[in-house]
């Protein structure tokens, strides 16, 4: 008898190089991430060297600078980077479920319903985990509205529910201007300053870097069945996917990693667009791989844009979205050229 295995039990060449892929991209993705870390605890007013940096994170007395560091910068960078890597996996997440590049979840309005049920909390006094509670429900009820309204005669097309998207986001827009102005002078200038995006006023990044590192572990046993939903539900069905299950799952599971995202750093679009298509283009569709890359690449970016936000024009600050958006509007431009 032979001892080689049957040709069928061979991995192909294809889910061997997949298997490489995934070997080298998440570890350079991590060190990036360590390496956008580090540049954000160094750059600002004051700069911070590589060996204050190993003292303070060593534990040594760094004087003033690890106070600057440990009390300022290191807060900030965890918050910005656990909000990446949120708006990045809820964005891959809806881009499969819609089979959609253009999806995230700034494009299809749940952002904006997560800023209008923060906005409502804010207008009302609430803080803490209330505040957290209503951006959740604002960006569950967005997704209801889009899902609900795409759907006429026939499917959702990629079109419907991107137009629908556009008209929720809008909407939300309008109510967003309608809390901005029956709110009070001395909360005016914060919620502004909030809904264009801003890390420096995060003061409990430990729930969005918990939030993360969940949202991860909760798509993990889901990368197999999203890989066969992104061929189509009839496929999945036929090969034993839950499908109205898994919909529902995804659908809750973005809407609270926009929510958790949205209540740390404010209203920053096009991260969930441009990161997860970027990584899909570079290394495939495979949800296994795409998943946890996108998390890595989305933190990575807008820990980046935060460090550029607060050095640029320092001592003066720029929020966040504002850059993130002079990325993502052209990006998403093209995209919607490509796709049309």
């Amino acid at each position: 008898m032979s001892r080689h295995p049957p040709a069928a039990l061979l991995p192909s060449s294809a889910a061997l190089r997949a298997g490489r892929r995934r070997a080298w991209v998440l570890p350079l993705l991590a060190l990036a991430l360590g390496a956008a870390f580090a540049l954000a605890l160094a750059v600002g007013s004051v700069t911070v060297s590589a060996a204050e940096l190993w003292r303070i994170a060593t534990g040594d007395d760094a004087g003033t600078a690890g106070a600057i560091v440990t009390s300022l910068r290191l807060p900030r960078a965890l918050a910005a980077a656990a909000c990446g890597g949120l708006l990045a996996l809820a964005g891959a997440l809806m881009q499969v479920l819609l089979r959609n590049p253009l999806a995230d979840p700034y494009v299809l309005g749940i952002s904006g319903g997560a800023a209008v049920g923060a906005l409502l909390a804010m207008l009302a006094g609430v803080a803490g985990l209330l505040l957290e509670v209503s951006a959740f429900a604002g960006a569950l009820a967005a997704m209801a509205l889009v899902f609900g309204l795409s759907h006429g005669q026939g499917s959702r097309t990629p079109t419907r529910l991107l137009l629908t998207g556009v008209i929720v986001s809008a909407g939300c827009g309008a109510a967003v201007s309608f809390i901005l102005a029956v709110a009070s002078e001395q909360s005016l200038r914060g919620m502004l300053f909030w809904l264009m995006g801003d890390a420096s006023t995060a003061s409990r990044p430990g729930v969005a870097v918990g939030a993360l590192v969940a949202g991860l572990v909760a798509c993990a046993p889901l990368a197999r069945d999203l890989n066969l939903l992104a061929r189509g539900d009839g496929t999945a069905q036929t090969l034993g996917v839950p499908v109205v299950r898994l919909r529902l799952m995804v659908y809750l599971l973005a809407s609270a990693l926009t929510a958790i995202a949205v209540t740390t750093v404010g209203s920053v679009g096009f991260v969930g667009l441009v990161v997860p298509h970027l990584i899909r283009l570079a290394f495939g569709n495979d949800q296994r791989l795409l998943l946890p890359a996108s998390a890595l690449a989305g933190a990575t970016l807008l820990l980046l844009a935060d460090t550029a936000a607060r050095t640029v024009i320092a001592p003066a600050q720029l929020p966040v979205g504002v850059l993130t958006a002079l990325l993502g509007v052209p990006v998403f431009l093209f995209l919607l050229n490509r796709h049309r």
